[in-house]
């Protein structure tokens, strides 16, 4: 069995995303304790409709291709686990406030609620967002992305599937061709 030690993939992500990392991430990825993953969220963070919306959403930042996609790796528990659990109430709100904003635009333009919504229009929804033409939209999307990201490849679905995993590194070679390079390489 693969053991991966999500704190340190959690370090990796923060060199990725920079100066810009949204708060929850950058207090989970500097803090030496539990995992972020042990266990159930201390207190649920969304209401049915924001979770089921949230979970929909999550797999189109990170779609099942040739490897798994969010949902598979567990992504929306993650968002809940951490959101719950390393973040502040006003860390929360631009989430729930996206999800919301969402939810209302996928009633107004398709009439239907926003997890009900088809994934081409859920990509039109998510496109509003990150190009701020929803309110809040792109403080939302750059953090919901943010949150996905972190969630997939630190998971074991993320760090193993679409990764190459090599929990002890082989040798050195500085002239390895790079047209043999197939996956980026984690540990």
């Amino acid at each position: 069995m693969i053991t991966i030690d999500r704190r340190d993939a959690l370090a990796g992500i923060v060199t990725m995303f920079g100066a810009s990392l949204f708060a929850p991430i950058a207090r989970a990825a500097g803090q030496q304790v539990v995992p972020i993953s042990d266990g159930p969220p201390s207190a649920p963070v969304f209401n049915a409709e924001q979770r089921a919306l949230m979970t929909a959403l999550s797999e189109r930042v990170m779609p099942t291709t040739d490897t798994p996609g969010a949902i598979t790796a567990g992504v929306p528990g993650f968002i809940e686990k951490l959101l719950a659990d390393w973040a502040s109430p006003n860390d929360r709100k631009p989430i729930l406030a996206g999800l919301d904003t969402i939810g209302a635009r996928a009633q107004a333009d398709y009439k239907v609620v926003g997890s009900k919504a088809t994934p081409a229009q859920h990509d039109a929804l998510l496109t509003l967002a990150m190009e701020d033409k929803l309110p809040g939209g792109a403080d939302f999307f750059e953090k919901f992305r943010q949150l996905v990201v972190t969630g997939y490849f630190t998971s074991e679905v993320g760090i193993t599937q679409e990764r190459e995993y090599l929990p002890v590194p082989g040798r050195y070679d500085g002239a390895f061709p790079f047209s043999q390079v197939n996956k980026v390489y984690s540990s």
